[in-house]
């Protein structure tokens, strides 16, 4: 069966080859800035979206999920706040994107 990964762990080039081309070079940027946020960083590729939390004990900050022409961001600063829940276009300033990422990093425990 192609596509299929049993018995191993899923990496981010297994990953990668369903993110739509209109949106992987945005995917890339997003996904290379939040490994850039710090050592402890981690990246849990599932299914459909990866994940980024600042550690095993602590819950995620960002999850990216690819879309047809968009990426659907959850941003997560803190466990009792609400998540907040963008649509990203590759046409859009990462600027604004990169500092909640940046914030939720700093402020998730």
């Amino acid at each position: 069966m192609e596509g299929v990964i049993s018995g191993k762990t899923r990496t981010y080039e297994d990953f990668k080859k369903q993110i739509p081309s209109s949106v992987q070079q945005l995917f890339d940027d997003l996904r290379n800035y939040c490994l850039s946020l710090g050592k402890n960083v981690l990246e849990d590729v599932r299914m459909h979206r990866i994940v980024f939390s600042k550690s095993l004990t602590f819950r995620y900050f960002a999850d990216i999920e690819p879309q047809r022409d968009s990426l659907a961001i959850k941003i997560r600063r803190d466990r009792k706040e609400p998540e907040k829940i963008l649509q990203v276009k590759p046409s859009d300033n990462l600027e604004e994107i990169k500092n909640l990422l940046a914030d939720a990093y700093t402020n998730i425990h």
